[in-house]
């Protein structure tokens, strides 16, 4: 008996431990759960605890009983502590000189649980898009949304900005984030052993319905469609969530480009932009960017006539724009990832390849970058040449992000000559109406 009260009481001490480095870490992404009513269970549960340990005669046991107390009192006081420097960095973002902010600000779309917090932000031109997913569609959400995307396009003009990019992931099968309320269609993969004219066929008249509903939804960029060669069995076992043998159209380079260009032409008949994503492949990597560095150790010469086919092929053939993901390119730059690689945006698909449009970061809320040095990947990513920074998965986070945009530029390290080229494709991208 008198060994399981040792063990309780070392649970005890335990506990206290992890609810402090989780009050404490409640703004980090992986505890996006303890954020609303997961806060209120945590610092209520800490209270309790104290409250309890106080009863049970605690404070009179000594140094140790009373430190005990104590460790259950810092979870609450920890929370405040974060609380605070969350919404002390929010506030200096809302209240920077506009000017600047907007130059800035003309780079980030930006995901989000409050549509009246992100309209700000846009409003303010903090950012020039918002990424919406199935939680901010849920139920009658929908047509509002559509009302309220509407409304927030006329409050950008009157304020002299550009249209605001609606971005959403809609690529068809278990990457359907829109449906419902939109139609959820099979995946591309199951065109892929159809003859070329039907699997083409089939793949625009996919792109349209998808085009037709986002485009009615107020959305006019999709997310959409995946690039990458469907990796071998088995070969990466700690895709958690990327899953990209189950979003893969096909191993075959020539499949793969023959279906997704059918398929951005539908959704560029309809009026929405297509992304073609994640460059430089993700099939032939063994971990989850999601959650971990990713490195690709394949020579650039058999990436050319293989994975990167369907890259060029579709960039060359549409006006679609082209989604860097958090890989590491080790034969070009094992240092960075290719999201914020220099050599890999400037030198391969601007200059080797001359592709002159619109390059997106994956979100930058994954672990392969925001778990490593989230602020130097801002700033390497703008000055390689990359037009949008994307944070999706948890948009609180941009408060940070710009923040290490804008010590950057305060401090003149950011290249002049990159965001203006880049200004330029955005323009170009999305005129103004």
């Amino acid at each position: 008996m008198q060994i399981l009260k040792r063990i309780g009481l070392v649970l005890i001490w335990f506990a206290g431990a992890v609810f402090i480095f989780a009050a404490a870490n409640k703004n980090d992404p992986y505890l996006i759960s303890l954020r609303g009513p997961g806060n209120i269970v945590l610092a209520a549960a800490s209270i309790i605890a104290v409250v309890v340990l106080i009863r049970r005669g605690y404070w009179w046991r000594g140094i140790a009983g009373r430190l005990l107390i104590l460790l259950w009192c810092l979870p609450s006081l920890s929370m405040l502590g974060a609380h605070a420097s969350f919404e002390w960095r929010k506030r200096s973002v809302l209240q920077i000189d506009a000017t600047p902010a907007r130059s800035l600000g003309r780079h980030f779309v930006v995901g989000y649980s409050s549509f009246s917090e992100v309209s700000a932000l846009a409003e303010k031109g903090l950012i020039s898009g918002i990424y919406i997913t199935k939680h901010n569609v849920v139920g009658s959400s929908a047509a509002r949304l559509t009302e309220e995307i509407a409304a927030l396009q006329g409050r950008r003009r009157a304020a002299s900005l550009p249209p605001l990019i609606v971005a959403a992931d809609q690529e068809g099968g278990i990457v359907s984030h829109l449906a419902p309320p939109l139609t959820k269609l099979p995946a591309l993969s199951t065109l892929a052993s159809l003859a070329p004219d039907v699997r083409a066929e089939k793949a625009e008249a996919f792109g349209r319905i998808h085009g037709q509903e986002l485009a009615a939804l107020g959305v006019n960029l999709n997310l959409a469609p995946v690039l990458d060669l469907r990796p071998e069995l088995k070969r990466n076992r700690l895709d958690f969530n990327t899953l990209i043998g189950q979003r893969a159209i096909s191993d075959d380079p020539a499949v793969v480009a023959d279906i997704a260009r059918a398929y951005v032409n539908g959704l560029e008949a309809s009026g929405v932009g297509a992304t073609v994503k994640h460059f430089p492949g993700l099939g032939r990597v063994r971990t989850d960017t999601h959650h971990f560095s990713a490195d690709l150790d394949t020579p650039l010469d058999e990436l050319e006539a293989s994975d990167w086919i369907p890259f060029r092929k579709v960039l060359a053939g549409s006006k679609a724009q082209l989604m860097i993901g958090h890989v590491t390119l080790t034969s070009v730059d094992p240092d960075r990832a290719a999201s914020h690689s220099k050599r890999v945006v400037d030198g391969i698909v601007r200059k080797k390849w001359n592709y002159q449009g619109v390059v997106m970061t994956d979100d930058l809320v994954m672990g392969a970058i925001y778990q490593r040095d989230v602020c130097t990947a801002v700033v390497e990513a703008l000055n390689a040449g990359v037009d949008l920074l994307l944070v999706a998965f948890d948009g609180a986070q941009f408060y940070r992000i710009f923040t290490c945009a804008v010590a950057a530029s305060v401090e003149g390290r950011l290249d002049a000559a990159m965001l203006g080229a880049s200004e330029a494709r955005l323009k170009g991208a999305f005129p103004a109406d």
